[in-house]
């Protein structure tokens, strides 16, 4: 009997030894880094324990997955485990691979068995730490064949993600610098298209270039935020606002990608009702800014957490919605936040133990955070190439409109030429055919010197179609929701008018009338309306500005000699020139002017071909570049009104300047000019009685100055 109970206690002690082995971290020599989240035991309570209460506890409970997920916790988490060591080296390394944890404390036994602990995390200056990595890296000396039990407390505002391992010196340093390698690449594609797209926003002034360009900061900053990067090597001695970073910049890169959403897409006219909820997320992602800086950061972080989720579901539908009523670059913003949410699902499973912990998942968000930023730019890139087509295709237009006029008149150039030569051939044969001939000359010449006019303004056309379009086009966008506004405010009087005649009390009726106000929500309703009609109204004042100069410059009554405003048609000049003046700074100081008995039209005329070419001689020396410029000044003595008109332009030789009033006299290129401009000016001028001279020197300018007597 004896014999057969000692043979029990034999397998209940051999059955124990087992037990405990197959809950212990055992480390053989061919193990290099092992993930211990099988082996690790955690304690949760509702209150802070102290180390003696976590030695006598018996509440621990054992982990059943590589990498623990232990949620948010606003107290203290400890873990055990316990290391068997069967290798000949005991310089063994615990690695905590999760950076952004506020309190990491390690308890380890001496010799004597009495343990002592090591604090480390976020609350502590980053050079406290013994290995200078943003990891959490701990001594373990366990000799050879020997176990040792370790605890762990850990502590955070944000979810307790916790990669534990223990690792050969050699072989975690390896793993370290490879994952060093992956951020460094990371870190590097950041830059690039940070810098990049930064350089394009100085260029072309987009705010939707300023709005990406902030998202990818933020961004970055993020993630290697996460990875604790910024921590070692930014703010290491400013503990406080490394507990808050991460949080902070993932809420404003949120912020900048809905701001760059909306604008991008122009949600407020192509996808209106999703644009509210762009505008909520906004206000949620505000908040949870708010909270955390105003030290409530689990708070903050949860209320990010839903933020973000809401933002990119937002996103990929408000996207898909625009991609489909056909506006192409939508296509860019759909894909490249399905890649993100890609990303973001695999690592969120990597985190709950669905998907392996290893370098794929690891770095799933940032390898999809890389591609999302690239096919954004992809993206701002594309409309802007979309920006240069439509903006060539009304030059080549108007380059079309010019080129036959200028037919229409080298044709009337050569019938002119025919019938002088006709008529010279038949002038001792009648007198009047001599005066008919002559009657012709000066129909041609009217002719001609309309088809010119016609020229310059047909060169106009698509500038001012599209000076024209652009307010005309807000107040379209906007009748439809002004019209759908007001039908519901009229059916809203109508609810409330029925109310006001029921039998309910005067008590009840307030209360019906504000409950079926805030239904409505009647506030943003009225604040809408009034929107949208400042918004119409802007754009009539902005179309009647233009039709007005429109007006003043053609003159209909030009043929009457009549008193005008010089300075009023001096700016329904620019009005029609405005389309040519791309990065050319316009200066105008115009005097106090008596008005001026003139023939009005002609007078337009002869401002326009003078700022025509003004602007020609501009862009032959600047180019797309800036710098150039044009002054516009007026001024009268007792008798005259002088206008000078110079430009810093590329100037006239003296030869130039002797031939530029003849008639048919261009230095532009064919196709550019037809050399009746400035002699039609010329010849306005002389018949108003006054003087134009010009004043140039070659590669700085040129100064027309005109005068013209107050009293014809």
């Amino acid at each position: 009997m004896a014999k057969h109970l000692f043979r029990l206690l034999i397998c209940l002690s051999f059955l124990l030894v087992n037990t405990r082995a197959s809950a212990d971290v055992i480390i053989r020599d061919s193990d290099g880094r092992i993930l211990i989240g099988r082996q690790i035991s955690v304690l949760q309570s509702k209150q802070e324990l102290t180390f003696a209460d976590v030695i006598r506890s018996a509440g621990f409970k054992q982990y059943d997955k590589d990498v623990p997920n232990l949620g948010f916790s606003t107290v203290s988490t400890w873990l055990r485990f316990t290391v068997t060591n069967q290798t000949k080296n005991a310089d063994l390394l615990l690695d905590v691979a999760y950076p952004i944890l506020d309190e990491v404390e390690f308890f380890a036994p001496d010799a004597q068995n009495n343990y002592r602990g090591i604090l480390m995390g976020e609350i502590r200056n980053f050079d406290t730490r013994k290995y200078q990595h943003p990891d959490y890296i701990f001594d373990l000396n366990v000799p050879y064949y020997t176990s040792k039990t370790y605890y762990l407390r850990i502590k955070s505002s944000e979810q307790l993600i916790l990669p534990i391992s223990i690792n050969q010196k050699t072989d975690l340093w390896q793993f370290l610098s490879k994952e060093n390698q992956l951020s460094g690449i990371f870190l590097g594609a950041v830059l690039i298209m940070f810098l990049y797209n930064l350089f394009i926003f100085f260029t072309v002034k987009d705010k939707s270039y300023l709005y990406y360009v902030t998202y990818v900061a933020s961004v970055g900053l993020t993630q290697i935020g996460i990875k604790g990067f910024t921590f070692q090597y930014l703010w290491g001695n400013f503990p406080a606002f490394e507990l808050k970073s991460v949080i902070l910049f993932a809420c404003l890169g949120a912020i900048a990608a809905t701001l760059f959403t909306r604008s991008f897409l122009s949600t407020r006219q192509r996808a209106r009702k999703f644009d509210v909820v762009l505008i909520i997320v906004i206000v949620l992602l505000s908040t949870a800014l708010l909270l955390t800086l105003a030290g409530m950061v689990q708070v903050g972080f949860q209320l990010m957490q839903l933020s973000t989720t809401l933002f990119a579901f937002s996103i990929l539908i408000v996207s898909a919605i625009v991609m489909r009523k056909g506006y192409r670059p939508a296509k860019f913003v759909f894909f490249s936040w399905s890649v993100l949410l890609i990303g973001a699902i695999i690592f969120a499973l990597k985190d709950n133990g669905v998907l392996p912990y290893n370098t794929f998942t690891s770095y799933s968000m940032q390898g999809a955070s890389v591609i999302e930023m690239a096919l954004l730019s992809f993206g701002l890139a594309d409309r802007i190439n979309i920006l240069k087509r439509e903006k060539a295709e009304s030059q080549a237009e108007a380059l079309s409109i010019a080129t036959e006029n200028e037919r229409i008149i080298r044709e009337q150039n050569v019938i002119l030429e025919l019938k002088v030569s006709e008529r010279t051939t038949a002038l001792s044969e009648s007198n009047q055919e001599l005066n008919q001939t002559l009657e012709d000359l000066k129909q041609a010449q009217s002719q001609l010197v309309e088809a010119e006019k016609m020229a310059s303004l047909g060169q106009l056309t698509a500038g001012i179609a599209h000076e024209i379009n652009n307010p005309i086009n807000f107040v379209t966008s906007n009748i439809k929701p002004l019209n759908r506004d007001i039908e519901i405010m009229l059916e809203a009087l109508t609810v409330i008018e029925n109310v006001g005649i029921s039998d309910s009390s005067p008590a009840d009726k307030q209360k019906q009338i504000k409950e079926y106000k805030e239904e409505l929500d009647f506030d943003y309703l009225t604040h809408e309306i009034k929107h949208l009609v400042k918004g119409i109204n802007e754009g009539a004042t902005r179309t009647a500005e233009i039709v007005k100069g429109l007006k003043i410059f053609s003159r209909l009554d030009e043929d009457d000699l009549k008193k005008a405003d010089i300075n009023e048609g001096l700016e329904s000049t620019m009005i029609i020139a405005n389309n040519m003046l791309n990065k050319i700074k316009v200066i105008k100081h115009y005097g106090d002017l008596p008005k001026v008995e003139c023939y009005a039209g002609k007078m337009n005329q002869v401002f326009l071909n003078i700022i025509s070419n003004a602007v020609y001689a501009v862009h032959k020396k600047y180019g797309e570049n800036e710098g150039g410029e044009i002054t516009i000044l007026t001024n009268h003595d007792e008798k005259n009104v002088f206008i000078t008109i110079k430009d810093n332009g590329m100037g006239m030789d003296d030869k130039t300047q002797k031939r530029v009033f003849d008639p048919f006299f261009t230095t532009k290129d064919v196709g550019e000019g037809t050399g009746l401009g400035m002699s039609i000016a010329y010849n306005t001028i002389k018949k108003h009685n006054g003087t134009i001279g010009v004043d140039s020197v070659p590669g700085e300018g040129a100064a027309f100055v005109l005068q013209i007597p107050i009293n014809h």
